[in-house]
């Protein structure tokens, strides 16, 4: 047995399901720069499963906690099912290993990047959905889900660019100010680390595999740090 052998076995066992239509799982960890047919990697299990993720979580979220509003359900819904969280997810089940990448790929570090795990994640998701249906699917996201939904709620982590924002206003400073100080790898799976900074104070760097994620990542660092020191 191969070391991607060994990595999918691993896989199945943290899952709890072994899958019978090897096809549909290969096809799940298929990256599309891996692919060698159209439609031969995830990218169409992923639109699925995002959808598939949405309802489950929802629905936990909605019979777990009866006394909260829309408004805090909608927040962490979008808290619980992001690529982060996905991406969070799929490490701790060993899904980066389990992928196939190119060589190349998995030189630049392709396994370890948030936005393709939180994608192989959905995809995963999508596979399950298709092969069990969604109560025992239901089953096994609550499951790998569960740390999460029991963490509380951080509510600097929704948008903290937006709240890094009137933090500065009501301190008199100007808006916040983004900027990328770097690039790096393909064009299919970059990597972004830029700063954000108030005027006055000293920036905050981050980095992911999106400007927007890195952005936030950076907004949330910088506006933690104001706060602690207030």
């Amino acid at each position: 047995m191969n070391r991607r052998s060994e990595a999918i076995d691993r896989l199945e066992g943290r899952l709890g399901h072994r899958f019978k239509d090897r096809e549909l799982l290969e096809r799940a960890l298929t990256h599309a720069s891996a692919r060698t047919r159209p439609r031969e990697d995830y990218e169409r299990l992923e639109f699925l499963g995002d959808r598939v993720l949405g309802l489950i979580i929802a629905s936990a979220l909605f019979e777990d906690d009866g006394d909260a509003d829309v408004g805090v359900l909608t927040r962490r819904l979008h808290s619980l099912t992001n690529g982060l969280a996905c991406a969070r997810v799929a490490r701790d089940i060993g899904l980066g290993d389990a992928l196939r990448l190119p060589a190349g790929e998995t030189r630049r570090g392709a396994r370890v990047l948030d936005t393709i795990l939180g994608d192989a994640c959905e995809a995963l998701i999508a596979a399950l959905f298709l092969e069990l249906g969604i109560n025992e699917t239901s089953e096994v996201v609550v499951r790998l889900w569960a740390p999460l939904l029991a963490e509380p709620l951080d509510p600097d982590a929704i948008d903290p660019k937006t709240i890094l924002q009137e933090w500065a206003a009501a301190n008199g400073r100007g808006p916040p100010v983004y900027r990328i100080l770097e690039r790096t790898g393909p064009a299919h799976a970059p990597q972004f680390t830029l700063e954000a900074q108030v005027a006055g104070t000293a920036p905050e760097t981050a980095s992911a595999s999106a400007v927007r994620t890195a952005e936030k990542a950076a907004a949330l660092a910088l506006l933690r740090r104001l706060r602690a020191s207030e």
